[in-house]
């Protein structure tokens, strides 16, 4: 079997373990990675991936031009191995400047985590960045689901599904961590993609089963949220569901070829 890994955040060096750090203690599990482009580079052999997509979100205004010149650099450095995605801010002052830059840059889309950023998804001021994201052609990324704040919510995501028509989304973690009956409600069997990052082991094999197949294999992708889990541990959670092989050849990687334009990697 072949993989594309759409979901994994890198930190450089210096702010790394401090970073990965935070997250645990705010999602209260232990990370299985460093953060380290290294590592990702290890857990990607161990585990036979054949792309991953990688990104980081800029917490403050001031990090969104020097994020983005570092995941373009890391990129730049194992092209067949990466993919990456930008980074914008809402405090941002230059959205549509930097929105061209990261064309410009190669990256193919952005990542945004409302949770982290204190982003409403729907908010009124992002509207013209999602509609200059659709004329690019490039890919939304959004952290989805969040049981204790509602930046995140799937219904604020289903306000930009409705809204942009033909807007790549990508909704993390079955289309809302820990918010998995509104992510049924308000996501799944929408024209969106999910994936299944940091879901399986905590929605649960049965229901992350039921949610996939309602929505339709066609839209789901393999993704491990690294480091909070690595590949391998995301093969064995998605092995877990007990889907057929064509099934399994589309999540793992024929959704993601034709979201991202690549040739098979066969």
């Amino acid at each position: 079997m072949k993989y594309i890994d759409v979901h994994c955040h890198v930190f450089p060096e210096n702010i790394a373990q401090k970073a990965v750090a935070y997250l645990q203690d705010y999602y209260h599990f232990t990370w299985q990675g460093t953060g380290l482009i290294g590592d990702i580079k290890a857990g990607c052999r161990e585990a036979g991936i054949s792309r991953s997509v990688i990104f980081s979100s800029a917490t403050k205004p001031a990090q969104v031009p020097h994020i983005n010149d570092y995941i373009s650099s890391l990129v730049r450095e194992d092209p067949e191995l990466f993919i990456g995605l930008g980074t914008i801010h809402p405090g941002y002052p230059e959205h549509m400047a930097e929105l061209d830059r990261i064309s410009a840059l190669g990256l193919r889309g952005l990542k945004i985590h409302p949770d982290f950023q204190m982003l409403n998804i729907d908010a009124p001021e992002m509207m013209p960045v999602y509609a200059r994201t659709r004329e690019l052609g490039h890919i939304l990324l959004f952290h989805t689901g969040d049981p204790d704040v509602d930046y995140s919510s799937p219904r604020r995501l289903a306000r930009v599904i409705e809204a942009f028509p033909g807007l790549r989304i990508i909704a993390a973690h079955l289309g809302g961590f820990g918010c998995w009956d509104a992510a049924e409600k308000y996501i799944i069997g929408k024209d969106v993609w999910i994936d299944v990052s940091s879901a399986i082991r905590f929605v649960g094999p049965e229901r992350a089963r039921h949610l996939v197949l309602a929505h339709g294999t066609d839209r789901v992708l393999f993704a491990s949220d690294y480091p909070a889990v690595r590949p391998k541990q995301a093969q064995l959670d998605l092995a877990s569901l007990g889907l057929g092989p064509e099934d399994m050849e589309k999540i793992c990687h024929l959704n993601a070829e034709k979201l991202f334009g690549l040739p098979s990697c066969g």
